[in-house]
């Protein structure tokens, strides 16, 4: 009988992905970015992220050598920013200690910051071509399948189950091949919706088929309704193409990006710029829109008011025009910013 791992290689031959630009010229480096980006990323978004990052950061020792504004620059948009701030660290580790290369181990690829187990398997199977199991989102998705596990995937002892299971299906070579086809399959065919089960190369043996439950699995718990945030930003202009913005703390949410001034109360604000800029006019802020976003666990809605100044300081906080590519902001920023110009309210990008 034909084992788990020989029906996947067999199908990944004919149907696996076998062009994403991570996958030209693969190298631990190549694998090791585009895992980290994939895990809150689709594959559609993240290459153009990838693209553009590799060219800017081709190796280990360019990555290490930039600052922190020129990584989260580049990872503008593509959300969850502690995965750029821990690949910044981890090729200042890399370099230092490891000659500007990745670790073949388990356990020195999981010390690394941002770098589970699932990331370590990816890296030494996909990278070094060793034997390592994976359990990403489609991974889990087809193990939980195939084997009809019915307990909450973000329950540590069904965690530890699909481990086992994940482990247990292991090839005896071809190991680089085997985890691509895996997740392969999770992405195109046991899909999370519509899954295409008659073109499935595991249907036949696959339990949740046979019992009908497809459609439940992989289970997870129903999380609480997100709770919204309201804030209130601000941003002081110039006509003469300066805005003012503000870096945050390189811990917590949008750590180390540049975004608009925040409060959560409005007259708080107001003495927040007061101090600022004291000589301002508080009659002269206006408010522009309101801005939603909305996070893993909640949602955000911003006032945003605008402040027109004559001139602006020396004070490091005022950019330029021509300064705002290089710096790391968050979608929401970005896009307030192009919505602002494309309306005619400020001459900025």
């Amino acid at each position: 009988m034909e084992t788990f791992s020989n029906r996947l290689i067999k199908w990944h031959k004919r149907h696996g992905r076998k062009d994403l630009p991570w996958q030209i010229n693969k190298s631990p480096y190549k694998v090791w970015i585009s895992e980290i980006m994939l895990q809150q990323t689709q594959v559609k978004t993240a290459i153009p992220y990838f693209e553009r990052f590799i060219k800017k950061f081709p190796d280990i020792s360019s990555l290490a050598k930039g600052g922190q504004d020129d990584v989260l620059s580049q990872w503008s948009g593509l959300g969850y920013y502690a995965r750029a701030r821990n690949l910044h660290k981890t090729a200042i580790i890399l370099e230092r200690d490891f000659n500007s290369l990745l670790p073949s181990s388990l356990d020195q690829l999981m010390n690394l910051p941002g770098i589970g187990r699932s990331t370590a398997g990816a890296i030494l199977s996909l990278g070094f071509n060793k034997k390592a199991p994976i359990l990403d989102g489609n991974v889990k998705r087809v193990i939980a399948r195939y084997k009809n596990i019915d307990g909450d995937i973000t329950n540590n002892k069904t965690l530890n189950h699909l481990w086992e299971i994940t482990e247990e299906l292991q090839p005896k070579k071809d190991f680089s091949t085997y985890n691509q086809s895996i997740m392969d399959l999770g992405a195109t065919i046991c899909k999370r919706r519509n899954p295409l089960c008659d073109q499935c190369p595991l249907s036949q043996d696959c339990l949740a088929r046979r019992n009908d439950s497809i459609h439940l699995l992989p289970f997870k718990e129903q999380r609480q309704k997100k709770q919204l945030k309201k804030v209130f930003w601000l941003l002081p202009y110039t006509q003469n193409g300066h805005i003012y913005l503000r870096k945050r703390d390189s811990s917590g949410l949008w750590g180390g990006l540049w975004t608009f001034i925040e409060n959560q109360d409005f007259e708080d604000l107001c003495k927040e710029i007061n101090k600022l800029l004291p000589y301002i006019d508080q009659k002269l802020i206006r408010k522009y829109s309101t801005i939603t976003h909305s996070f893993s666990h909640y949602n955000l809605e911003a006032d945003l008011y605008l402040l027109e100044i004559v001139n602006s300081s020396s004070n490091k906080n005022w950019k330029k025009i021509n300064e705002l590519d290089s710096l790391g902001m968050p979608k929401p920023i970005t896009e307030a910013l192009r919505k602002i110009e494309e309306n005619g309210k400020i001459s900025i990008l």
